[in-house]
């Protein structure tokens, strides 16, 4: 417990818990604490004000970060024929459709992002269950059901990160990793910021984005000035 305290201490120190701090200053206290053995996740953390159990307020979307995450995503793929093909070119991890599908429903899942072509949506429907609650399920909505595969697998492993609002009205993601530069980090998080933004739901009331925090995995929370990031606590 002792050496638990003293490494809490080690990367707490010099950190204001109720300050806000421009997002290049957060970045450098956030890298300069990440001293695990290996590669630390950069995690942003927004607190939006929304009730996700209300349709007209649930935030979802993607975002394309300039710099990527610095993790290696593994991209099933559902399709048939010619697409099949296409996607195995793309770089496809998996490739399937029917034997996919039972593959999952055996509960092995062996990937980090799911894409289908429309046609095979009566496939993947029926493994709602499975890959919901994993945030796994293709959706229109964010480029993963569609025809161009090839450039859906070039997106997630390139950097586009999904995200969806949890029920306390908080989106997190991985946004880098420590060994980024400072500047790719800043970079990425002004993009996903703006890409929340951009999301922002026509029954959101009130103030949208409350508070966004930066961290590393093993890392204190530092909170970022909203104006920094390009995003007002706008009503």
């Amino acid at each position: 417990m002792a050496k638990l305290s003293k490494r809490y201490k080690k990367v707490t120190e010099g950190v204001d818990t109720a300050k806000a701090y421009a997002i290049e200053e957060a970045v450098k206290l956030i890298k300069s604490r990440a001293l695990a053995k290996f590669d630390e996740t950069i995690e942003l953390s927004i607190n939006l004000g929304v009730d996700p159990r209300h349709a007209d307020q649930m935030v979802r979307g993607v975002s394309s970060l300039p710099n990527g995450t610095g993790r290696k995503l593994r991209v099933a793929v559902f399709a048939k024929g010619a697409k099949a093909d296409e996607a195995k070119a793309a770089g496809a991890d998996i490739v399937g459709a029917e034997d996919l599908a039972e593959t999952i429903n055996k509960g092995e899942i062996n990937f980090d992002r799911c894409i289908a072509t429309p046609d095979m949506m009566g496939i993947v429907g029926r493994l709602g269950k499975v890959l919901g609650p994993r945030n796994l399920m293709p959706n229109p909505r964010v480029g993963t059901v569609t025809m161009d595969v090839a450039n859906a697998i070039k997106d997630a492993k390139g950097g586009a990160v999904e995200f969806r609002v949890e029920k306390a009205g908080i989106v997190q993601a991985g946004v880098g990793k420590a060994s980024f530069t400072e500047d790719a980090i800043v970079q990425n998080v002004k993009a996903f910021v703006d890409s929340v933004m951009k999301a922002k739901p026509s029954g959101a009331k009130g103030v949208y984005m409350k508070k966004v925090s930066l961290s590393s995995t093993m890392g204190p929370g530092v909170k970022i000035a909203l104006s920094s990031v390009g995003a007002a606590a706008e009503a």
